[in-house]
């Protein structure tokens, strides 16, 4: 502080009445830079050393494990052989019990028995998706949090890994109509375990960003005043974009060479009943071979131990409550997070309703939605790749790519929905399947890529696995309501499955509107670094109750001031 006499010339006898201004600027110039530097230095703080630096060894097992996790079984074929036992059970509503669904004349509304009444096949397909997702829910919220303290994360990835596997080989029990209920359950044992996958396997790759020998160089240039908060902030993103990105492009190729191994069976044994059986152990073989590495090469990185007094099972609870009643210190966090909730649902649902009519247009055939899913990697793989050089050359920020693929994500439903009124366009005709398929590897591939960088960019660090808990909930387990609507929308309309697209139609544009208004990506991030350094000792421990925090808002100016210059 400076101690400079007062301005000369004061008036006489009123010297000690006239404020000393240079020393209230020298004061008040001193503080903001003093808060600056602390602010800059949070940036640091909060991302600090994790463990290991990640090796090409590590790394590549995170890729190959993704490569293997591509949806082609659990989030794909399983839901087809599902609905085609369904369809085999069931019988023509127009007709009654005794009828066919596979006959020439049939009428189009395939119903089956459910509870005191009967129910459209289309209408059980989507209740089995609704259930799976509460039941993401429950998984998410109660241990999703809890994967942030000891090595809780990395076991819990391999859990239910290991059962999604299970319930995937336990389908070449499935070769009768008479088990479509069998194939209900464990269609939703794999999609649920499979989602759980998912969310555990993202919330490793900011800490995996953070870790790398690029992030690392970062941080030593920051810190030797090489580079500004901005440059090394700017640095960050774009590292986690790279592995978004190159893990997407890995899930696509892996997608991909999938469906080109099945071939090997679709073609030769086309005739043999338990074909689509044996597709499915084949592509799930396939996961446990890429899969397998990243539980043996992944480097120990734990977080913080549990505190004592609680429970891995009721933390996540805890965790979130306090997390939520901090939503104004995190306020462009939750905004994301309630947009992306019916933004995943309308993206989510719409693909399970474009799927139900593709696989009534093709009659279930696993070799036509095989051919049709390579024209989906194949798209997938050139626009995660064109979509990480656009922005890597012209260094556009996440929230403008993903809003990019946000238009497609309206523009899908709208689709849909033109078929209520006609049977020439809106997913009626063949040709229209393979655009979908096509139309969403340009567009839909990237927007998972951005989506999870953009919750890594607004997520607090050290609190991965609750946030993407939560994410999670948003990304698999928000479809609780889509599919129970659009069920309901689909039965009352006697089985028109076309009946549901304007409901996801406007969803998905509401939720776009939101997140370009009403996200600041910048301002989020800077929110999520203060959040993680206030509600995190550097022991660790559970979120700082709030009489902690109006302990503190209670000291007075002086005391603040001092505190600025101390630090």
């Amino acid at each position: 502080m400076t101690t400079e006499a007062p301005p000369v010339n004061p008036v006489p006898g009123h010297s000690e009445h006239i404020p000393d201004l240079k020393n209230s600027l020298d004061v008040a110039t001193a503080r903001l830079q003093a808060e600056a530097e602390i602010a800059d230095d949070a940036i640091i703080a909060a991302a600090a050393y994790d463990g290991p630096v990640v090796d090409r060894k590590e790394l590549w097992s995170y890729y190959m494990y993704y490569n293997g996790d591509n949806g082609v079984g659990p989030n794909g074929f399983s839901m087809t052989l599902f609905q085609s036992l369904a369809t085999a059970a069931g019988y023509d509503a127009a007709r009654g019990p005794g009828s066919s669904c596979l006959d020439a004349d049939f009428s189009g509304n395939c119903v089956l028995p459910w509870l005191n009444g009967h129910k459209s096949v289309s209408s059980i397909v989507l209740i089995a998706n609704g259930l799976s997702f509460m039941f993401m829910t429950l998984i998410f919220t109660t241990v999703g949090p809890a994967a942030d303290y000891g090595s809780v994360g990395r076991y819990l990835l391999l859990v239910w890994t290991l059962i999604c596997w299970a319930g995937q080989f336990a389908s070449m029990s499935l070769t009768a109509a008479s088990r479509w209920r069998l194939a209900m359950g464990l269609y939703m044992v794999s999609f649920i375990s499979y989602g759980a996958t998912l969310v555990f396997y993202a919330a490793i790759f900011p800490r995996l960003a953070r870790n790398t020998p690029e992030a690392r160089a970062l941080r030593h240039k920051y810190e030797n005043k090489e580079i500004t908060a901005e440059e090394y902030e700017k640095g960050e993103s774009l590292e986690k974009n790279r592995i978004s990105n190159i893990s997407t492009v890995h899930s696509n190729i892996g997608y991909l060479f999938t469906l080109c191994l099945n071939l090997s069976l679709l073609l030769p044994l086309a005739d043999n009943p338990k074909v689509d059986n044996y597709v499915l152990v084949l592509v799930n073989g396939y996961w446990v071979i890429t899969g397998i590495w990243w539980f043996i090469f992944q480097r120990p990185r734990p977080g913080p131990k549990l505190p004592k007094g609680q429970h891995y099972l009721t933390l996540g609870w805890i965790q979130i409550w306090e997390a939520l009643k901090q939503y104004k210190k995190l306020p462009f966090t939750f905004v994301y997070l309630a947009s992306f909730f019916l933004l995943a649902d309308a993206l989510n649902t719409t693909g399970t309703l474009v799927s139900i009519c593709q696989n009534n247009k093709f009659t279930f055939s696993f070799l036509q939605n095989t051919y049709l899913g390579l024209s989906q990697a194949i798209t997938s793989i050139a626009s995660t790749l064109g979509f990480w050089y656009i922005q890597r050359y012209w260094k556009i920020d996440t929230k403008k790519m993903f809003f990019v693929t946000n238009i497609a994500t309206v523009l899908i439903p709208l689709w849909g929905m033109i078929g209520i009124w006609t049977q020439n366009f809106g997913f009626h005709q063949k040709w229209e399947f393979w655009a979908y398929n096509v139309f969403f590897g340009l567009f839909q591939a990237p927007y998972y890529a951005f989506s999870q960088t953009m919750m890594s960019e607004l997520t607090p660090p050290g609190f991965e696995n609750m946030f993407f808990g939560l994410f999670g909930l948003s990304n698999r387990a928000s479809s609780i309501i889509g599919p129970n609507v659009i069920q309901a929308i689909i039965n009352n309309a006697n089985g028109n499955n076309w009946k549901g697209f304007p409901f996801l139609f406007a969803l998905a544009a509401a939720a776009s509107l939101v997140i370009w208004f009403g996200v600041d990506v910048e301002k989020g991030r800077k929110d999520a670094v203060a959040f993680a350094q206030m509600k995190r000792p550097a022991a660790g421990g559970v979120l700082v109750a709030d009489a902690a925090e109006a302990q503190e808002e209670s000291r007075d100016g002086d005391e603040r001031d001092h505190k600025v210059f101390r630090d």
